[in-house]
């Protein structure tokens, strides 16, 4: 039996299966953007913003990584300088419907001229089998497509698995930040 896999742009029909890797992906912050509302409503929240246009979580974002006909992974980025631009209509989104207040702090997870990997998410029952490091390659060549000079994310201080993988592909650590009230480590990949 040929097995067909291949990593693609993702598309709007994507979001049943891109929206919980993105809920499973932020874990407590998909919490935190509906107000605990439970893991249908964070579903659903990021379903919505998925499949229009302009917003980080956006399907023009984001690719997958399909297996027989498949999504079992996906990743999404983009510029970084664009960040307040594309996360505006998400969280005046949730500010309204789920009254979130946001920490006073000035938190973004990104920068100017860097191409940001926001999230690599893959199904609990797919992982270990490198398809979180293919989606992270994809990421990469995407910003070096787009001509990037600096690719980065941020990886939770407490996740050393995700550390290991991206330090390993030739992730270095530049600062800590902190973002919706947890420390991270910002990695950054230069694009050779």
């Amino acid at each position: 039996m040929i097995q067909n896999h291949f990593i693609r742009v993702a598309e709007k029909k994507d979001a049943l299966f891109v929206a919980p890797l993105l809920v499973q992906a932020m874990d407590h912050l998909s919490r935190f953007f509906t107000s605990n509302a439970g893991t249908s409503e964070e579903i659903k929240l990021f379903e919505t913003f998925f499949q229009q246009k302009g917003n980080q979580y956006s399907f023009e974002n984001t690719i997958v990584y399909e297996k027989d006909g498949k999504v079992l992974g996906s990743s999404n980025g983009y510029d970084g300088g664009k960040l307040m631009e594309l996360r505006k209509p998400f969280f005046n989104f949730i500010k309204a419907k789920y009254h979130v207040q946001f920490p006073d702090t000035n938190d973004d997870e990104t920068e100017p001229g860097e191409f940001y990997i926001d999230c690599i998410s893959v199904f609990p029952e797919e992982q270990g089998k490198g398809i979180g490091s293919q989606l992270l390659m994809a990421m990469i060549d995407k910003g070096r497509q787009l001509n990037f000079k600096k690719i980065g994310l941020i990886v939770d201080m407490n996740n050393q698995d995700a550390k290991r993988l991206y330090t390993k592909v030739g992730f270095k650590s530049v600062k800590y930040r902190s973002f919706m009230g947890v420390n991270y480590e910002h990695l950054q990949f230069d694009v050779i």
